[in-house]
């Protein structure tokens, strides 16, 4: 199997396998993440050096206005697109193997979580692994300590507060908050 061939099964939603072929593309994409991201987060780096690395870990080209402050953590790399003057601060932590997509201007804060794969509930499913993308619209910003979960997308403009923890689709031009997050405020 080929990183295209297993990157739109994922993005169909089918299941993954432990013991799968696609399953085995996963693991050696973890390692090679987990090799870059201990190079990325083991010493300081120049902003471009980082861009670099970000471009390796992805796979993609990553634009020169792109900015970040390790350390860095993702349990894939392949499936992350990240747009223009966009910014991580650190700590952040991205399960990206259901895909990460994050819009232009887009701010997301420390320690951030974004989640894209869930495990089967039955017992004899738990080691399967079910995807589902996080889209993260333009100019959003997502304050530290907060997670977004599997399949969710967050509008343009939205802001998410720190510590909030994101089940559902949130609105453009709203502010969500809380755990389960909730709308508090409208942008206008």
């Amino acid at each position: 199997m080929k990183t295209n061939e297993l990157i739109k099964n994922i993005e169909k939603g089918e299941p993954i396998v432990v013991g799968t072929e696609a399953h085995s593309l996963l693991v050696q994409f973890s390692n090679e993440a987990l090799r870059l991201t201990a190079k990325l987060n083991g010493t300081y780096h120049e902003p471009d050096e980082v861009r670099a690395l970000f471009s390796r870990l992805t796979g993609k080209d990553i634009d020169d206005s792109f900015f970040c402050f390790p350390p860095f953590y993702t349990d894939c790399g392949k499936n992350i697109t990240i747009g223009k003057n966009v910014f991580f601060n650190t700590g952040c932590t991205f399960q990206d193997c259901g895909g990460i997509t994050i819009g232009d201007g887009s701010q997301i804060g420390q320690n951030v979580v974004l989640c894209t794969l869930n495990h089967g509930i039955a017992p004899e499913k738990r080691h399967t692994l079910y995807p589902a993308p996080v889209v993260i619209g333009k100019n959003v910003w997502i304050g530290a300590n907060a997670t977004v979960l599997p399949g969710v997308t967050v509008g343009d403009n939205a802001i998410i507060a720190a510590s909030a923890v994101v089940t559902k689709d949130v609105h453009p031009n709203t502010v969500v908050a809380g755990v389960p997050a909730k709308v508090i405020k409208f942008i206008e």
